[in-house]
């Protein structure tokens, strides 16, 4: 029993690093009930058909990869385990953010219908809002699947 006592921090660990991962590839939040992650916007008219295709492929939030790998447990105690991401902008998606910015646009030209302009540098406000689209907190569900793997853990001993 000693073992397991040492070992379930770890196990625990594990399960929750897991549980944040597959919120990737189901692209929803499990605690009490099912949310589902908004979804992407449509692709713009102006992208060629091979464009739309490439935007729409693949999961919501997984371009290269990075914060989905990123996830790790970051402190293990005996009594409770944290697990976290060192990527800057995984609190933004977790929790949804509102971005303004200010961009700097520098002189340039631009061709429409068949003639030339010249764009004067000027600046422009972008208000984004990023939705909500969690994929690490406390879940029921996730204590539950920990209760069930510390069951089977002990069943195991005392066979």
């Amino acid at each position: 029993m000693s073992k397991l006592y040492d070992k379930f921090p770890e196990l625990a660990a594990i399960e929750a690093v897991n549980f944040s991962k597959e919120r990737f590839v189901r692209k929803n939040w499990v605690d009490k009930g099912v949310t589902a992650w908004k979804a992407r916007k449509p692709s713009p008219e102006w992208l060629s058909e091979e464009q739309k295709k490439a935007a729409a492929r693949g999961s919501l939030m997984v371009k290269s990869g990075r914060l989905k790998r990123s996830i790790r447990k970051t402190k293990v105690t005996r009594n409770s385990v944290t697990i976290g991401t060192d990527v800057q902008y995984a609190e933004a998606h977790n929790e949804g953010a509102v971005i303004n910015q200010t961009i700097n646009i520098k002189t340039h030209s631009r061709t429409r219908k068949g003639r030339t302009e010249t764009v004067k540098a000027h600046r422009r406000k972008r208000k984004i809002t990023l939705p909500k689209r969690q994929f690490i907190g406390e879940s029921t569900i996730l204590l539950r699947r920990i209760e069930r793997l510390v069951q089977r853990e002990i069943n195991e001993i005392l066979k």
